[in-house]
């Protein structure tokens, strides 16, 4: 099936592409060889809602059907679609009474997480959430070493911004290594990004409670 955006260029699909201080390294790997990052969070959140941690959920991207084939009167097959607007970030929901919002990536380079994989009306809706207080991040992956980190959104869109003015257009892993929380594959749920999540909160009430005072 083709899918199109909305400028009616072609997507092609890959899989789902899919700290500062580290996170307790129990259970280094319980990560299931072949499962997309998607996946693994997707299980996650389920992990979380049937626990009644946080509702969280995939956004769903509408798109418009142009095609259609029927092979079989009991079966129909989308040609050609597109998307109906740009999408924005994969994940939002509820914890703790805080807003989430954000996106995973995952990439097969070993040294650096390439901001290609990210695009304009993406880091625009991070800030835009940013500004009305929510909690924004992005996990990412590193397929081959199967290091996972989350990184504030905050300085995601720093480094895109820098890209104009040094040129760099990845994120180096030592950085990440520094100003991103380093997470590790447990049982349940999968990815536990919820710990980095009360830290990130901890962190934010400090400031509001040194705002105050």
């Amino acid at each position: 099936m083709a899918i199109r955006y909305p400028n009616g260029k072609t997507y092609i699909h890959s899989d789902k592409v899919p700290p500062k201080k580290q996170l307790n390294k129990q259970m280094t790997s319980f990560s299931k060889r072949g499962m997309s990052l998607e996946d693994d969070i997707n299980a996650s959140n389920q992990y979380y809602l049937a626990k009644g941690n946080a509702v969280i959920h995939k956004k769903p991207t509408p798109i418009q059907i142009v095609k259609v084939d029927y092979p079989k009167r009991s079966a129909a097959v989308i040609k050609e679609a597109y998307f109906r607007q740009a999408s924005t970030t994969d994940y939002n929901g509820v914890y703790q009474g805080y807003y989430l919002d954000f996106e995973a990536k995952e990439t097969k380079n070993k040294l650096s997480f390439p901001l290609k994989n990210f695009h304009d009306h993406q880091i625009v809706h991070m800030q835009q959430c940013i500004e009305q207080h929510a909690i924004c991040f992005v996990i990412m992956r590193f397929t081959t070493s199967e290091r996972l980190f989350l990184l504030e959104a905050v300085h995601l869109i720093e480094y895109w911004n820098n890209q104009q003015q040094d040129g760099r257009k990845s994120i180096p892993l030592k950085e990440l290594e520094k100003s991103g929380y380093e997470m590790y594959y447990e049982l349940s749920p999968r990815i536990p990004y919820l710990k980095v999540v009360d830290q990130l909160i901890a962190k934010l009430e400090n400031v509001d409670t040194l705002a105050i005072e």
